[in-house]
């Protein structure tokens, strides 16, 4: 670790090693090397003279790259593929003159970028079903308790704790269902040429067309994807970096969402983050429990939503069939999207398996903002022993306006029921009203919900990965 040079704490701090790797210089130049060896091939197997010795040497040097022959002569020429052309060049010496054979830069760089967005998609799809999978058992190991709901967050009709998950679950869905949607369209630029007409390929096989279209199929297949794009400029369409980000962006607001809700939770003492043994919460203050994971879901999500709006810009302002001010950014945007999503996930995984609910203060909550929630019960009880609605409706805001003002002024208790008891207008008793406060009377059908939501909807979601095993997640905290 070098400590006199900046580094990006998504790739110290934050992101795994497995997302780190796939935005490293190594991944994008054995993937060059891999396009190069699939476009030698597609071009002999469619008549070009390229022998299967060229395609063998090719195939033999297609990982040992010669990194210091290739950043020697870029020094010399300024530029990275032909670098790396006569770097591999070098260690092919049969098959130098056919490497990159009709192509442009962008043929590795494109491609390139397309297959680790990919690789990079599916790394997420597999975080988004573990913290799907977590908040699933918690939301049915909770689908029966009984909770404030809060609107404006302010005490509002009850729900349980387990129904507020399925929120949070719903959201994660919709994620997840956006990035298959992304994998499942995913086509590379193929082999177009410097203005995306192919000129050079319509060359190199005599005019034949079909040829040309083929090779755009065979390298597709070769690199395991069933199609190119039909159309480009000399780069692939930059919209679908915005698409990709985008999904990226809409996972960070459901982990936002989450995270507020839990630091909020946590404020109340009802649920926490997971908090370690020799855990610091404060360097100061001994005694806090900061919902530190949390806070900085919400911090790396802030970045992610942000961050969209670099290849909205860029896709934007791509002058006819290309300009290279796109290079620069996408260098920054997209690996540090991902690298931040990933972190995200990560710290989401470690939350939604660690949570921690306190029933008893949730029922505490409860109790002192129950009587509040069944005014309306008491007051259709009453109507039905022959009440007046309107005048039982003034009398319960009167009271409820008193009571509160107990609450809130003197710190007093909630003694909302004691003066509906004594009111001869109700014609009920205090015992009778104890009766009316079984939080689950409250709570409407908060846990069929619940119930039927995983088996209808969850269930049938996370089908698909059966066999995909849901690992623990280490963060640094």
């Amino acid at each position: 670790m070098s400590r006199d040079t900046y580094e990006s704490p998504l790739s110290s701090r934050y992101a795994d090693q497995e997302m780190k790797y796939l935005f490293s210089p190594d991944m994008k130049f054995r993937t060059w090397r891999k396009l190069w060896i699939a476009l030698a091939e597609s071009e002999k197997e469619l008549g070009l003279d390229i022998t299967q010795e060229q395609i063998d040497e090719l195939k033999a040097h297609a990982d040992d790259i010669n990194y210091e022959a290739a950043e020697e002569r870029e020094k010399l020429v300024r530029h990275d593929v032909m670098s790396h052309v006569y770097a591999y060049g070098l260690q092919c010496p049969e098959a130098a003159g056919i490497i990159h054979l009709g192509a442009t830069s962008c043929y590795v760089g494109d491609n390139t970028d397309i297959i680790i967005m990919t690789e990079a998609l599916k790394i997420v799809e597999k975080k988004l079903v573990s913290v799907i999978r977590y908040l699933t058992a918690f939301a049915e190991c909770y689908r029966n308790l009984p909770t404030l709901a809060f609107t404006h967050f302010q005490p509002a009709q009850p729900t349980t704790v387990g129904k507020r998950a399925t929120l949070w679950i719903q959201d994660l869905l919709m994620d997840l269902e956006d990035v298959r949607y992304q994998l499942s369209k995913a086509k590379l630029l193929g082999s177009k040429g410097t203005t995306g007409t192919q000129a050079s390929f319509l060359e190199l096989f005599d005019g034949d067309h079909e040829k040309v279209k083929e090779l755009d199929r065979k390298i597709a297949e070769k690199m395991g994807y069933q199609s190119c794009f039909a159309v480009s400029g000399q780069t692939y369409s930059r919209k679908l970096d915005s698409q990709i980000l985008n999904v990226l962006a809409g996972i960070a607001q459901s982990a936002s969402k989450f995270s507020n809700d839990i630091r909020l939770l946590q404020h109340l003492k009802e649920v926490e983050e997971p908090f370690e043994k020799n855990q610091i919460g404060s360097s100061a203050m001994a005694y806090k429990r900061n919902p530190m994971r949390c806070e900085r879901i919400a911090s790396l999500s802030r970045y992610v939503m942000a961050d969209v709006l670099n290849p909205y810009i860029t896709a934007a302002t791509q002058w006819f069939e290309r300009t290279l001010d796109d290079s620069a950014n996408k260098r920054l945007s997209i690996p540090e999207g991902f690298l931040a999503v990933d972190a995200i996930l990560n710290l989401y995984n470690n939350v939604s398996s660690g949570l921690v609910v306190y029933e008893k203060v949730i029922a505490q909550h409860l109790k002192k903002e129950l009587p509040f929630m069944a005014t309306e019960n008491i007051m259709m009880d009453a109507v039905k022993k022959g009440a007046n609605r309107q005048e039982l409706h003034e009398k319960i805001r009167k009271h409820s306006m008193a009571a509160s003002a107990v609450i809130k002024r003197d710190g007093g208790e909630n003694d909302l029921l004691e003066r509906i008891a004594g009111d001869p207008a109700f014609g009920v008793t205090l015992e009778e009203l104890e009766k009316l406060l079984e939080p689950e009377k409250y709570v409407g059908r908060a846990p069929q919900q619940t119930e039927d939501f995983i088996n209808e909807v969850v269930i049938p979601a996370l089908a698909p990965y059966d066999g995909m095993i849901t690992e623990s997640t280490e963060i640094n905290v």
